[in-house]
């Protein structure tokens, strides 16, 4: 009998069930109005508006963001830098209509550039939880999460699947500078993971995932995830080369910034690898030779200086 044919009906008699969740920074999905080039925001939406500077967004940008997500095709994926809930509507009914996301969740932050980590799923969303409100311990900065972690439990054909979204704080400033706010941030999501799975061992269908912001490697915020005993970054599973999820173009670097730490259980349940979708990715990135979408440009358009990182799973 072939192999795969067998594990296929001891999985099935097990009653777990396969999936696919993925995680990907979008970069900056935002609508804005043309201020400088004085259009009426009362009659014009703004769909296709820069963040910063007003100035009119390439279409062809929010279609390969949308045909990066349409190519992985996960059943229930976590974005990050989502400007709001009507814009991640709109998105979706303009460019993934067809993928079968009934259900998108997303909760305003208090990030000054607007940007919110949010879930499309194919299967229903039971319960959210925020933690936007809890309060920083640093000095000079009132909020602990500089988005969210946002606890999401969904009904995969009755098995309940947990998620726990995050988009830690930037290195925009440097990662020295930047560090003490994404230990505080780390330790706290490691905390929520203590107090809810410790009792029964770290079994369960739990992932925390999201843009982290960090290196696994060096002098790290990450520490308290990385080493987590309920936890396991799959991502260290393929060869050092091809971990990267990021291209940082001014100093040409390719790094791991997105995650999935997959629980104790769900990690020993799922042996197999993680997988990157660098479609999407500009011509600069050059250490990726694979075949792109259309449109792709030296710098832009792209669908992001991320890509989607996913990988097919098993529910216990």
């Amino acid at each position: 009998m072939d192999m795969c044919f067998l594990k296929f009906l001891v999985l099935e008699r097990l009653g777990v069930h396969n999936m696919r969740i993925a995680t990907f920074n979008c970069e900056n999905l935002f609508a804005r109005y043309k201020f400088k080039k004085n259009i009426d925001p009362v009659k014009e939406d703004g769909f296709t508006i820069d963040d910063m500077a007003f100035n009119l967004m390439d279409e062809d940008e929010k279609r390969i963001t949308g045909e990066a997500i349409k190519e992985v095709n996960a059943d229930v994926i976590a974005l990050q830098e989502i400007e709001s809930l009507p814009i991640l509507d709109r998105f979706t009914t303009e460019y993934l209509d067809e993928m079968g996301y009934k259900y998108g969740i997303l909760i305003d932050s208090h990030d000054p550039r607007q940007i919110d980590v949010a879930i499309l799923s194919k299967y229903p969303v039971n319960s959210i939880k925020t933690h936007k409100h809890e309060l920083s311990t640093l000095k000079r900065v009132k909020w602990l999460f500089s988005r969210d972690c946002l606890e999401t439990e969904i009904d995969v054909d009755g098995k309940t699947l947990h998620l726990y979204t995050n988009h830690l704080k930037s290195m925009m400033e440097g990662r020295e500078k930047t560090k003490p706010r994404r230990v505080e941030q780390s330790k706290r999501v490691a905390e929520i993971i203590y107090k809810k799975w410790k009792e029964n061992g770290y079994k369960g269908n739990f992932v925390v995932l999201g843009d982290h912001n960090d290196y696994p490697e060096g002098n790290t915020s990450l520490t308290a995830l990385l080493e987590h005993p309920g936890l396991e970054n799959v991502v260290e599973r393929l060869p050092a080369e091809d971990q990267w999820t990021h291209f940082y173009a001014p100093n040409k670097e390719y790094r791991q910034l997105d995650y999935l730490f997959l629980s104790k259980s769900l990690a020993e349940l799922n042996t197999n690898k993680p997988e990157m979708m660098r479609k999407g990715i500009y011509y600069g990135a050059e250490k990726y030779s694979g075949p792109r979408f259309d449109k792709i440009g030296k710098d832009k358009p792209k669908a992001s200086d991320h890509v989607p990182l996913y990988m097919d799973i098993n529910l216990e």
